[in-house]
């Protein structure tokens, strides 16, 4: 038997049987569809995971942002304490600048800043911290020994040995420190403001 080409033979029976012809090329547009719908669903998918990987990204930097933002930082309930001292060698109604080292809180920066504080030992028990700053401008006060009472050298305001205003321009009594003592020690709280000239 003689051996036609396959070229021939296609189109030989493309001729011979136009139903095979059609069934034929129906065959190849099928073929070419899901060849097409192949590429759209591949590229659907990547379309899709390229969109899934910026959503990961945004949330990844936006997440963190909004907490900063919306939430504040946690308050503290209770006043941190630092330690100021000891007072078992202080003399009764002698004020004693004593120096000590507070960690301020910034954001989220922590920084240790070196503050005094004007201490009076009126007995064992009763141990007054008053704040550095004259109540008027913020000046650095003294206690003046020989007329025995503290002094603001900058607009000469003064205050008794208990923080009240004798005279001058300051409008209030010195501000004073929360206080507590353990063993012998001396511990300050926050600086309250003080009311009035009292």
């Amino acid at each position: 038997m003689l051996k036609l080409p396959k070229l021939y033979k296609m189109s030989t029976l493309r001729r011979s049987c136009p139903s095979y012809g059609e069934s034929m090329a129906l065959k190849e547009e099928s073929d070419a569809a899901t060849a097409g719908q192949s590429e759209i669903t591949r590229r659907k998918f990547y379309v899709a995971a390229i969109y899934g990987m910026w959503s990961l990204i945004a949330a990844a930097l936006a997440i963190p942002a909004g907490i900063y933002l919306l939430i504040p930082p946690r308050l503290r309930k209770m006043p941190e304490w630092v330690e100021a001292g000891d007072i078992s060698e202080l003399e009764p109604r002698e004020p004693v600048e004593m120096a000590f080292r507070r960690n301020q809180v910034d954001g989220w920066k922590i920084q240790s800043e070196k503050s005094t504080a004007w201490v009076v030992k009126f007995s064992p028990t009763q141990v007054v911290a008053f704040g550095p700053q004259c109540t008027h401008l913020g000046c650095a006060y003294h206690w003046d020994d020989r007329r025995k009472y503290f002094l603001c050298p900058c607009h000469s305001s003064v205050f008794s040995i208990d923080g009240a205003v004798i005279s001058g321009p300051a409008p209030r009594a010195l501000d004073r420190f929360e206080t507590k003592l353990e063993d012998g020690k001396l511990l300050l709280g926050r600086l309250e403001m003080s009311r009035g000239k009292a």
